[in-house]
């Protein structure tokens, strides 16, 4: 059983059907469409952060000009990807799970679905694999700012945009200087009277063309195949080799990183309060700007940058703690998600409750003590798809293994009482920080240790035999 049917979920199912051909299979998905992330977001501008060479399927080429997708492209893709695969047919959609219960004497899940309808049935499966994403479909972080009842305008929180919600003309004030408020900012400036984006700290930008004029030039010239695995994997060293990079040298990353800001907006801007960071690049996500476009309407002054902290709401807009007001007709708080993990589903083992935050993580990919569950969890530092990918390859192989040797269970189990604990995630990201009581840990040495780090998984868990001491077959 596989539960969710975006990125994870389409790939995961995509590798059962080629590699493990005796695997009955069905995916969960409790939205009515599929598509995940990029069904569900549906504002102006939405878009990758990461380059489709990578964030696409390994088995898939990307085959548009836009190496920067938007979210229409990347949602077509999954579609047309299911439909090649033949896997309409597997997707059972209005399928929330709820709860998974494991019991021994069956060696079997039993899953408690929810449907549309209210109705709660029970599926039954040997394996379960969770590709619900890290964060809450039903709300995102939203919050309260004192005052927001007097404003008189729309206030909107990106995860649930209204469709009929007008900007043109009018004053946008975006909270937030993640991901979501760098997509925004250019996308809404472009109707709009004008967009500020209002932040509390800055954060570290990174512009690049939303073309891939090499990876084009390939595919121009070899073959389809052959040129999307070469331009995927000179995507993927790079994307190390810069992360690498502001480990190593984080002082000499980050002049670079605020240097190419200075060189976009002019040395006559305020760079120093408003794009250098107080932490180092990458301890946060770097912000993708495709075609310096965040750039381009500050130049044009569409858009500008405020940082400081809130007062309070008013009736026409944002009293700042500076005594400055920012008046508005649009507020947009892109302040971030709720991360959830393995959708907040109850598990139980044996009838006994399962609180992950106490377990710790195998692999990367599975919970100390729990029977025949994977989860897919990509990466903080480079594309999502690259560890799914990997996540959902090994799943196979454990899946055939298991049948090659007559074993109905697999159990990871940590049998080392000195295993020191880590956190689950090293990232200083607000939703990572918000959420890290709720999320289980990592061990300081493999098999417990999730890395960070392409090269290393896939050491790990494409060309490392699957049994190990620490996943018990019976």
């Amino acid at each position: 059983m596989i539960v969710g049917a975006g990125i994870s979920g389409i790939g995961a199912a995509h590798h059962l059907q080629r590699r493990c051909a005796g695997q009955s299979f069905q995916i969960l998905e409790a939205r009515d469409n599929l598509g995940g992330t990029w069904d569900l977001f549906r504002y102006p501008g939405i878009r990758s952060d990461s380059d489709m060479h990578t964030l696409g399927f390994a088995f898939k080429p990307w085959l548009s000009d836009h190496a920067i997708a938007d979210g229409p492209d990347i949602l077509a893709y999954l579609r047309e990807t299911v439909e090649e695969a033949d896997l309409q047919d597997k997707i059972r959609y209005g399928h929330r799970v709820v709860s998974a219960s494991w019991d021994s004497g069956d060696n079997r899940w039993s899953v408690a679905v929810q449907s549309g309808d209210g109705e709660t049935e029970t599926f039954c499966c040997r394996f379960l694999h969770m590709c619900s994403g890290y964060y809450n479909y039903e709300h995102g972080y939203d919050p309260e700012f004192p005052g927001s009842e007097n404003f008189s305008g729309d206030i909107v929180h990106p995860q649930f945009w209204p469709k009929d919600l007008e900007w043109k003309d009018r004053r946008i004030v975006v909270i937030g200087s993640g991901a979501t408020a760098v997509t925004l900012v250019p996308a809404m400036a472009e109707q709009a009277k004008h967009v500020t984006m209002l932040q509390r700290s800055p954060t570290y930008f990174a512009s690049r063309p939303a073309k891939d004029q090499l990876a084009n030039w390939l595919r121009d010239r070899l073959p389809l195949r052959l040129a999307y695995f070469l331009s995927r994997w000179k995507n993927i060293l790079l994307q190390m080799y810069t992360y690498g990079l502001c480990q190593r040298r984080p002082e000499m990353a980050g002049a670079a990183l605020i240097d190419s800001v200075r060189e976009e907006l002019g040395s006559d801007y305020d760079v120093d309060t408003h794009f250098t960071p107080r932490y180092n690049p990458w301890n946060q996500r770097l912000c993708l700007v495709p075609d310096s476009d965040f750039f381009a309407a500050m130049r044009r002054g569409d858009a500008s940058v405020v940082t400081d902290h809130i007062q309070h709401f008013d009736e026409t807009g944002i009293e700042l703690e500076s005594g400055e007001h920012l008046d508005a007709d649009v507020i947009v708080k892109a302040t971030g998600l709720d991360m959830l993990f393995l959708a907040g589903i109850d598990i139980e083992v044996d009838g006994i409750a399962v609180d992950t935050s106490s377990c710790f993580i195998y692999r990367g990919m599975m919970v100390e003590g729990v029977p025949n569950m994977a989860f897919s969890m990509g990466y903080t530092n480079a594309s999502w798809t690259l560890k799914a990918d990997l996540t959902a390859a090994f799943v196979c192989k454990l899946l055939n293994y298991m049948a090659e040797h007559g074993y109905a269970r697999c159990l990871p189990q940590n049998d080392d009482p000195d295993l020191e604990e880590e956190p689950y995630l090293d990232f200083s990201s607000g939703y990572v920080v918000r959420a890290l009581d709720k999320l289980p840990k990592q061990g300081a040495r493999p098999p417990w240790r999730m890395y960070q780090n392409y090269f290393l998984d896939v050491l790990n868990l494409r060309f490392r035999r699957v049994a190990d001491s620490a996943l018990k077959f019976s």
